[in-house]
């Protein structure tokens, strides 16, 4: 099927809701402490780097003294092994007392203080992944309870020590417990990842219903092999996943590891790159006290970010996967505008890419090529063939303005504004959303 007729059919038949909660609009960008820093519960010995408040102070100082919050890297998240091992006498969680003296609470003030939001860490079950007490189904609506009291404001639900039937009740429960709270705490849910990710066992429309965003597969690791397992995956699975994105309900192909040991320059600009085409939160997993100034740029780079942070919400696609090693990606963007990526999975040599923007389906006209990572701004014929050299294991990242002439005819559903198309020279509808 021609791109354009399949894109155009995908968008006038996605029907979803987001979660009634009126939050995370866009993709959720922060700090998020697991990758990086894990079940460090050694205070003594490695104090700077162990899960304590300490360690969060650290992180939030730098997201706001650094130019990461104006950025929109607003959440501070806690992960696992934060709690006591016991809950208190009135039944609810409370945090490691030696390792969290001043309580969540006092946390939570010092993020909003910040202009910044404070994320915890739950799990549906006996116990949470390292260990330590779980949200069993009579619990779910004391705990929501007391996030709220603490001042949280995103609240990740993992899915260790429960089974498939506990999941199918939680998990709807803790929104709803979530939600009556009175409090807006975003709900990102771990669900698909502990159902295999895809149909018939996991309901993208009733996560949508439920949950702000949520974890489809396995644990990111510090390594490329775990980042292009993560890339193939989502993408292999794009028609069933991008159906399901929208403002205020997100795939999540995890943390962005840039920053810390695993990936090279060309390979952390190539995950930045892909989790803005894919629309995903972007939570950043290193220690931002010591970051590289080369992993700041990425991280910072304006343009990626507005991209990632587009209003429409559409999740991008692979839309070309070549012989020699090159993909291409695209996804569509406010003001008729989108996104490209060019991206090698070559491990030799720089490879000089050919083709025209006619081939990768835009319509005729003139645009305006922004690329993200060198500031160049080039105008562009879709006729015209260009080269792009793409690094090994790396990509080159495109924004493409709308062409400069062009009539548009406009659709709806239901009263509500889906997108704009046109018919090319054959009668073909060719979708700019």
């Amino acid at each position: 099927m021609h791109l354009a007729v399949l894109l155009f059919a995908l968008a006038l038949s996605v029907v979803t809701f987001a979660l009634d909660n009126g939050l995370m609009r866009t993709p959720p960008m922060g700090w998020l402490a697991w990758e990086r820093y894990r079940c460090d519960i050694d205070c003594t010995n490695d104090p700077k780097n162990c899960i304590s408040e300490n360690l969060f102070i650290d992180m939030a100082d730098r997201l706001s003294e650094d130019g990461w919050r104006e950025l929109g890297y607003v959440y501070v998240n806690i992960d696992d092994c934060w709690s006591s091992k016991k809950r208190d006498e009135e039944g609810r969680l409370q945090p490691d007392p030696k390792r969290f003296p001043g309580g969540i609470p006092k946390l939570a003030r010092y993020m909003h203080d910040r202009g910044l939001k404070l994320g915890i860490y739950g799990d549906m079950g006996t116990y949470t992944c390292g260990g330590y007490p779980g949200t069993t189904l009579d619990k779910i609506e004391i705990d929501a309870q007391t996030f709220a009291d603490w001042g949280v404001d995103m609240f990740k639900f993992d899915g260790c020590y429960s089974n498939a039937s506990e999941q199918e009740q939680g998990y709807p429960l803790m929104s709803k417990a979530l939600n009556a709270t009175g409090r807006p705490i975003g709900y990102s849910c771990s669900w698909p990842a502990y159902q295999g990710g895809l149909p018939p066992k996991v309901n993208y429309s009733q996560l949508g219903e439920i949950c702000n965003l949520w974890r489809n597969y396995g644990d990111i690791e510090d390594s490329w092999d775990s980042v292009l397992n993560i890339i193939d995956w989502f993408f292999e699975n794009q028609d069933v996943l991008s159906a399901a994105a929208g403002p205020g309900r997100w795939n999540d192909p995890d943390m962005l590891v840039i920053g810390d040991f695993g990936l090279s320059m060309d390979q952390s600009r190539a995950q930045m790159s892909l989790w803005a085409i894919m629309a995903a939160p972007l939570f950043m997993s290193n220690d931002l006290r010591t970051i590289s100034s080369g992993a700041r740029s990425i991280l910072q780079n304006k343009m990626v970010i507005s991209i990632n942070q587009d209003p429409l919400g559409i999740q991008g696609r692979r839309i070309l996967k070549e012989k020699s090693g090159i993909e291409v990606f695209w996804r569509p963007l406010s003001d008729n505008a989108s996104a490209l990526v060019f991206f090698s999975r070559r491990h030799d040599m720089p490879y000089r890419y050919q083709t025209s923007l006619k081939k990768l389906s835009y319509p005729s006209g003139s645009y305006t090529i922004f690329d993200v990572f060198t500031g160049k701004t080039t105008a562009l014929k879709d006729s015209t063939d260009f080269v792009v050299s793409v690094n090994p294991t790396g990509v080159v990242m495109w924004y493409v303005s709308a062409p400069a002439k062009m009539n548009l005819r406009q659709f709806y559903r239901g009263g509500r504004l889906l997108g704009s198309y046109h018919d090319d020279e054959n009668g073909i509808p060719r979708v700019f959303l």
